[in-house]
């Protein structure tokens, strides 16, 4: 079996060498560098602007900004928040300044894990980006609006990277397995349909995982290569290599809303174990834990509402915990949410008086604001009886007055019944106490 000669970059790893050189090559972000888009035409036109890349790990911020650079021309130069501080800012700036008296171009500066700095040496980045004497590129994986000062912010447009669909990771493999200058295709090595999707499903989203785990499969099995003409790798092949067991778990189909069901109905249920068991098992398979979060959220509004006020901060809690954190840590703080969630109290009342509510103003419409509840900022409208017999509560005792504030028609309308559970207990109580005041029951409706 011959097997061509090594690319002159073999020791550069898959990921570094798959890297797209061109616009055209990047898989997924379509919606930042599809045709007619504000950062395509700025890149193309060599016309860059200061820009913040959000996004996860793998998803293309770093290909970007060399993009950047290289479509433009202009000096380029790399920056980490890691390894570097404000000496080596200083060094870069001064730098800069020299290429701008040789060229009269700015320098595209690109900041890796902008967010690492702290708010001093972000500072000292906005006296240059001001002047024009830098074009600053920032990556981070961490929301920019708790993590980069708002000057910084209103400098910058915040472009928001997806996470690579399955679909794109796929094509990323697919292209790296063909590729036999930069890739792996002058092995004979064949991976089964199946295989790949494992593969797939454990990259996350991660173009650089992805491409990593591929050539460490490729390389446990090169040492065989003088053994046999061709080597086919099945799923179970990988997860052998790898230690780990593939979870199925279509993100668009059947198995997807099975798993998503069974998580929000433990909850419901009040079930803290099997909540705590689906939820593991979504994030095992490769679940967005954000579309975890949100359905938490909604949990939290829909199954808890007022009889626990406290679970919808929880469960707004662990989104944002995933978004500064990310995996592993932040899993436990969806764990957290989750079994917060199942013994909480629940009530779905709000709930049903969402239903209610829009089911009434579907059945009588845009009713008229009364009257005496109507806005009044000009002395024609006060003239015309807006806000005339409106009692202000405070000059009331306890802030408590007979006043309606429903439309005429449904003045006697109720749409929210709280139940005995929880703090809903208490809302009820006080419910019942101002029911000789306001006088309103249950009508037809």
């Amino acid at each position: 079996m011959t097997i061509t000669k090594n690319p002159a970059n073999v020791h550069q790893p898959l990921a570094e060498r798959m890297r797209p050189r061109s616009l055209d090559e990047i898989v997924g972000q379509d919606h930042l560098i599809g045709p007619d888009t504000l950062l395509r035409r700025a890149i193309v036109s060599g016309k860059p602007f200061s820009v913040i890349f959000w996004g996860p790990p793998g998803s293309g911020k770093t290909t970007l900004a060399r993009l950047m650079g290289e479509y433009t021309g202009y000096p380029f130069q790399s920056f980490s928040a890691v390894t570097s501080g404000l000496r080596e800012l200083r060094q870069v700036i001064e730098q800069a300044e020299r290429m701008r008296d040789l060229t009269g171009n700015p320098t595209l500066l690109f900041v890796d894990e902008i967010h690492r700095f702290n708010k001093a040496q972000q500072d000292a980045f906005l006296p240059h980006v001001e002047s024009g004497l830098i074009i600053l590129i920032g990556a981070t994986t961490q929301n920019p609006s708790f993590e980069v000062i708002p000057p910084l912010l209103s400098r910058a447009r915040v472009l928001v990277l997806k996470p690579l669909s399955e679909e794109a990771i796929r094509r990323i493999l697919e292209r790296a397995l063909s590729d036999k200058e930069r890739g792996l295709g002058r092995y004979p090595i064949n991976i089964e349909k199946d295989a790949l999707q494992v593969l797939i499903q454990f990259s996350e989203g991660d173009a650089r995982v992805a491409l990593n785990n591929l050539e460490a499969l490729f390389g446990h099995y090169e040492n065989l290569l003088n053994q046999a003409q061709d080597i086919t790798i099945s799923s179970r092949d990988i997860e052998q290599v790898f230690q780990r067991k593939s979870l199925t778990h279509d993100k668009a189909g059947e198995k997807h809303y099975n798993l998503i069901s069974a998580f929000h109905k433990s909850m419901r249920g009040s079930d803290p174990q099997a909540s705590l068991y689906w939820l593991y098992r979504m994030l095992e398979a490769g679940e967005d834990p954000l579309f975890i979060c949100r359905r938490m959220i909604r949990f939290a509004s829909e199954d808890i509402g007022l009889a626990d006020p406290q679970a919808l901060q929880v469960a707004l809690a662990a989104f944002e915990a995933w978004e500064k954190v990310g995996p592993p840590e932040a899993e436990l703080a969806l764990a957290e949410a989750a079994a917060y969630l199942a013994t909480a109290p629940k009530s779905n009342a709000l709930y049903v008086a969402e239903k209610a509510v829009k089911e009434e103003i579907k059945q009588t419409g845009a009713l008229p604001v009364p009257m005496h509840i109507r806005n009044a900022p000009t002395a024609l409208m006060k003239k015309l009886g807006y806000g005339k017999g409106y009692l202000y509560p405070h000059n009331y005792p306890d802030a408590k007055v007979d006043q309606e504030y429903l439309p005429t028609g449904i003045k006697r309308r109720i749409f929210y019944y709280p139940t005995d559970r929880g703090l809903e207990r208490n809302i009820r109580d006080q419910l019942e106490r101002l029911k000789g005041k306001n006088k309103r029951e249950p009508d037809a409706n």
